[in-house]
């Protein structure tokens, strides 16, 4: 503040506060010098009583939070184990032909009927000559050795042809021998006792599975009533029936026999022995 060159009553005020300090111990005194605080005296305030402080509010309790639920562990998903693949269904067995003729057999040799009707109705071959044919060269593939697709458990395979039994003719190889194994001579093959270059001729996808194979009891059944009728064959006639067996072995005594098991087949009554002469 700046200070006034004139005296003024604030002179005479500090002369009196100055006397009235002789009236103050200087104990108290001392203490305020020392700290370097103006001593605090009431009655020589000058500012306006400070108005009283109110009183502070009482705190208001703040609600501990509300204790959240833990939260529950989601229980485990079972997943479901993939199903196992359904088994493969068991083949129904094919009912058995008359005579004891395998089920498989027996649908082979009626399957080939129905075929060759459509298409060489005029041939009128039954199932029963194909079955007779069947049960001669092979004795039905052996009791019909199969698989229910008609696959021989087993090839059936003929003797070489080469001459060495009474009335064999001598056929060399003629496909390396892709279908019967021998690469010197030619050998039947099948239920139905094929030579490779007949099979060629005749052979047939009986079971339509795209594929043509002399062990396969539909294709051999198939080819056989190929090779029957061909040529305009009648198999209702015994005379023209008779020229198409020959065909297959040149020997009464094999159509003697291929009539005999036809015929019993027919009628459910097994051939009589004097009817089945031997094939030499």
């Amino acid at each position: 503040m700046g200070r006034h060159n004139k005296k003024s009553d604030s002179a005479l005020r500090r002369s009196s506060v100055i006397a009235l300090t002789g009236m103050i111990p200087g104990g108290l005194v001392a203490v305020a010098a020392t700290s370097g605080a103006a001593p605090a005296i009431p009655f020589l305030a000058t500012t306006a009583k400070s108005a009283p402080i109110p009183d502070a509010p009482a705190p208001v309790a703040t609600p501990a939070a509300e204790a959240q639920p833990a939260a529950e562990t989601p229980a485990p998903v079972a997943i479901p184990e993939p199903a196992a693949a359904a088994p493969a269904p068991i083949p129904v067995p094919l009912p058995d032909g008359p005579l004891g003729i395998p089920g498989i057999n027996f649908a082979a040799y009626q399957n080939a009927e129905r075929i060759e009707a459509e298409r060489s109705p005029g041939c009128g071959i039954s199932w029963m000559q194909v079955a007779g044919i069947g049960r001669v060269e092979s004795s039905h593939a052996n009791g019909g050795k199969a698989d229910d697709k008609g696959n021989l458990l087993e090839p059936v395979i003929g003797l070489p042809l080469d001459g060495s039994l009474p009335g064999q003719a001598v056929i060399m190889d003629s496909d390396g021998g892709r279908l019967d194994g021998d690469a010197v001579y030619d050998r039947a093959v099948g239920p139905t006792q094929f030579i490779p270059t007949t099979w060629e001729r005749y052979g047939a996808d009986g079971n339509g599975d795209g594929v043509i194979d002399p062990q396969n009891l539909y294709d051999a059944a198939m080819a056989t009533a190929n090779y029957l009728c061909d040529g305009g064959t009648n198999m209702r006639d015994l005379t023209s029936a008779t020229k198409a067996i020959l065909r297959y072995n040149n020997s009464m005594a094999y159509v003697a026999n291929v009539t005999a098991w036809s015929l019993a087949y027919s009628t459910g009554i097994g051939p009589t022995a004097d009817a089945l002469p031997r094939i030499h």
